[in-house]
């Protein structure tokens, strides 16, 4: 379980998953051998699953897909199913009237159209409702 000083770290890391262990260390207090043994113990716990990058470039296209799953379905299965899907890039399992949403990228709406109709080709899956992305905000 993470502590407070863990919390700290993983402020830092989502605000720049690159920044060097060194000025991690002097945010915190600790020394750089320190925090590279909580940042691999944050790891092998699971609480850092994975490090990524955002740019200006790539996708031109983005939707949010909302997902019904059928109540015969796990939806952690579904959720599994969703990760080999091209054009899926988070998966959140959620509640409320749907089950899953999903964010899609493309370079295109025509690629979107493609991953979701690739989408509604899954197990389990029993209605989505898509709504495309016209600005990023945040």
């Amino acid at each position: 379980m993470p502590d407070q000083t863990d919390d700290k770290i993983l402020s830092i890391l989502r605000e720049d998953a690159r920044k060097p262990f060194v000025d991690i260390a002097k945010s915190v207090n600790l020394s750089e051998a320190a925090i590279r043994r909580r940042v691999s113990n944050l790891i092998k716990n699971g609480s850092i699953s994975r490090f990524t990058i955002e740019t200006n470039i790539g996708p031109q296209a983005r939707a949010i897909s909302l997902i019904s799953v059928n109540p015969n379905s796990p939806t952690t299965e579904v959720s599994s199913r969703l990760k080999r899907v091209k054009g899926v890039d988070s998966i959140f399992e959620i509640t409320g009237e749907y089950d899953i949403a999903v964010i899609v990228s493309g370079s295109n709406i025509a690629e979107i159209n493609s991953t979701i109709d690739e989408i509604r080709k899954l197990t389990g899956i029993d209605d989505t409702n898509t709504v495309v992305v016209l600005k990023t905000v945040l």
